[in-house]
């Protein structure tokens, strides 16, 4: 099978789908796919699923939902994915991080390299995570997940706010701890801030 050529909408609707599809046994909504992209709406979400499907890399089924990927084609679904990587830039308030409008450009390195696969790169801001490590101007390579364990190193947002952080939840509060002595903890009260877990941090990319 050729490699499709594929648009970079189509290639993060495919991660997208192949993603969701692999950890939850079915694939997504057309509300959960514009919602998690930052499709204007349905049917452009609709829309980018035909073109797919039209390219050979998305099959209609009739089961549940009505996708699947194609059976037998593993090597021809990673050259539709490429070997790239979204670099996500200072977030829109209030937009979902793989926005269009949030994405400064295309990385090239493989998501496969980290553990789990990265789905995005995020460009670090401020030193507040800096005795880890992590500096302002790295790339944080980010697998997206809305679940943490204690202590590990999140992407969360706080109403409008995404921010990096070491995750703590106590009793009916969280915590987002930074790593520089210099900032004050975030102290996150669910029933009166809009709080979600965007992503965990899996590796940095440092451009010198």
């Amino acid at each position: 099978m050729p490699t499709p050529n594929l648009t970079e909408r189509q290639q993060r609707t495919l991660a997208f789908l192949h993603e969701y599809m692999q950890a939850q046994g079915l694939p997504p909504t057309l509300r959960e796919i514009a919602d998690a992209l930052g499709f204007p709406s349905h049917s452009s979400a609709q829309a980018c699923v035909e073109s797919l499907v039209r390219k050979g890399v998305l099959e209609r089924s009739p089961q549940h939902r009505g996708l699947r990927l194609p059976a037998g084609n593993a090597a021809a679904m990673r050259a539709a994915l490429g070997n790239e990587l979204p670099l996500i830039g200072r977030v829109a308030a209030g937009s979902p991080i793989l926005a269009e409008e949030n994405i400064e450009s295309q990385v090239d390195i493989d998501p496969a390299l980290f553990r789990p696969r990265a789905d995005y790169l995020l460009r670090v801001v401020g030193l507040s995570m800096r005795d880890i490590g992590i500096l302002d101007g790295d790339l944080l390579a980010v697998h997206r997940t809305n679940s943490a364990n204690d202590g590990q190193i999140v992407v969360a947002r706080v109403d409008d706010e995404v921010t990096v952080k070491r995750f703590r939840r106590e009793r009916d509060r969280v915590l987002l701890l930074p790593e520089n002595p210099d900032f004050e903890p975030i102290e996150v009260d669910p029933r009166r801030h809009a709080f979600a877990i965007e992503g965990r941090y899996v590796g940095i990319l440092r451009r010198t």
